[in-house]
């Protein structure tokens, strides 16, 4: 499958639910909660006007937002659907995001992930991301976040 830029007029309560319905195995395991019970489709469609929103299939089975920061390409809310997992298309979306990040002049993939999904930092050194920092949300005095980094 191949993914696909979504812009306006688009649905984006169906990227929406991808990324409540593949975030909800995370409620229990991470501190804070994730980010993605603040997130709505209004929000979702402000990304895709101020960075970018990528989905494979229609309805979409995966998707991947893009904000551009300096010197990096910022990858955030990375989602396969459950029934997809195992087929490549997280790594169809992060090769999609270093084509954009060259075509953008920027020299850098980032990501974060949080420190307790251990199987995450797994994929993402296995796609060639290196962790180069750590961070806290605020009001924390432990890290909460692994910051990954990819040369494209």
């Amino acid at each position: 499958m191949t993914p696909h830029e979504a812009q306006a007029p688009y649905d984006w309560s169906v990227i929406l639910r991808l990324i409540q319905t593949e975030f909800a195995s995370m409620e229990g395991r991470i501190d804070p909660p994730s980010s993605m019970h603040a997130l709505t489709s209004d929000a979702i469609a402000g990304q895709a006007q101020t960075g970018e929103v990528w989905v494979i299939g229609a309805p979409p089975v995966a998707c991947l937002f893009l904000t551009v920061k300096p010197q990096a390409l910022y990858l955030g809310k990375l989602a396969v659907a459950g029934s997809r997992r195992g087929r490549g298309l997280a790594r169809v979306l992060i090769d999609t995001a270093a084509a954009r990040a060259r075509a953008l002049g920027l020299p850098i993939l980032e990501l974060k992930t949080r420190i307790e999904l251990v199987e995450n930092h797994a994929a993402f050194r296995a796609m060639g991301f290196a962790e180069v920092g750590r961070g806290s949300h605020p009001g924390y005095d432990r890290p909460t976040t692994l910051i990954f980094q990819r040369a494209v």
